[in-house]
């Protein structure tokens, strides 16, 4: 990345922090009692996102097995681990994919075979989040209409993703490879060159939902299992926390379903790691649920295990290549603006 771009992500993690603190202090008890944690919850936490991390990796790996492509268990961990380097210092986590996409490149697999494990991925995953949501509301049916809410919003946004897919299948086939723009297109001024990318990123849609098509049932339905189990594991962390800390008369619904919303909803935020706005939304979300002797400890090891800690592993994992995806990315994005300028 450049150095402005290194600027910036430095940035928003300054101010993320700086809200996780400003938020500790002002949510610190006036009898300003220390809260710690003992080191076997530690253990257990670190247990979860660790098994977290491993079921995003079975998800990848079985789904690539699906589709009859050759990749090991291990490349799969990697990629995910990387994914999570490359998503948390760029905008919208913009740099998961080039992440992923380059491990998997210097790995030896062929272009065309990491695309469809990509697209398969991000299918398996808003299914499953669909699915969570569901689950989430039938057991948590009398929680209130405004978490319920959330865990519809968060349903939504899964069918809205599938719908754009399905969208982008139906106008693959319509239009194809070749051919001037329509004139709705024109409208929008996607003609010429535009056009051509916008019919280059319909037919590897087109490609990816045909492979998807194919995969064999009993190892696309584990690799949806291990999704499933991921979202599950990551919406555990913050009632592990909250009750190892002694407060367990606090309800159950607002720690799971509150998260659900917070980690999946980050990814529309414009800056990396969030600049504060998750830390913020935690405050506002749970505030009132989660004692103010712990909230503080809460919010710091939440965030700790739930994202700085997939920082951490996600740079010891692939680091350099991340990095070196993320160059790339940025070359190619410059080089597209150059003739738009001229």
């Amino acid at each position: 990345m450049s150095v402005k771009r290194w600027i910036f992500a430095i940035g928003s993690f300054v101010v993320a922090i700086g809200v996780s603190l400003y938020i500790v202090i002002k949510s610190w008890p006036k009898e300003h009692a220390a809260v710690s944690m003992d080191l076997g919850p530690h253990v257990v936490l670190l247990g979860i996102a660790v098994a977290e991390l491993l079921a995003r990796g079975a998800k990848v790996w079985l789904s690539a097995i699906a589709m009859r492509i050759p990749m090991s268990y291990r490349l799969a961990v990697r990629a995910s681990a990387g994914g999570d380097f490359g998503a948390a210092i760029t905008p919208n986590k913009s740099g998961a994919e080039p992440a992923r996409y380059l491990i998997m490149t210097e790995a030896g697999m062929h272009a065309a075979q990491i695309l469809l494990v990509i697209y398969a991925e991000l299918f398996l995953e808003m299914i499953s989040l669909a699915l969570v949501a569901i689950g989430l509301f039938v057991v948590f049916h009398n929680a209130g209409s405004t978490l319920v809410g959330v865990v519809g919003a968060v349903g939504l946004y899964a069918v809205f993703v599938l719908g754009t897919g399905a969208l982008g299948f139906f106008l693959s086939k319509k239009y194809g490879t070749t051919g001037p723009a329509p004139g709705w297109a024109r409208r929008f001024k996607l003609h010429g060159t535009r056009w051509k990318k916008v019919q280059h990123a319909l037919a590897t849609l087109r490609t990816a939902i045909t492979g998807i098509r194919h995969m064999r049932i009993g190892m696309t339905a584990l690799a949806l299992l291990a999704s499933v189990l991921h979202i599950c594991l990551r919406i555990a962390i913050l009632p592990a926390i909250v009750y190892s800390l002694g407060e367990t008369h606090v309800p159950l619904a607002p720690l799971v379903l509150w998260p659900v919303a917070l980690m999946w909803g980050s990814a529309v935020s414009p800056l990396p790691g969030g600049g504060g706005a998750v830390e913020v939304g935690f405050r506002a979300a749970l505030g009132n649920a989660i004692p103010a002797r712990i909230f503080g400890a809460a919010l710091v090891w939440w965030r700790f295990y739930t994202f700085y800690l997939f920082i951490l592993l996600g740079a010891l994992a692939a680091g350099n290549t991340v990095l070196k995806a993320l160059r790339d990315d940025e070359h190619e994005n410059d080089e597209e603006a150059e003739p738009a300028t001229a």
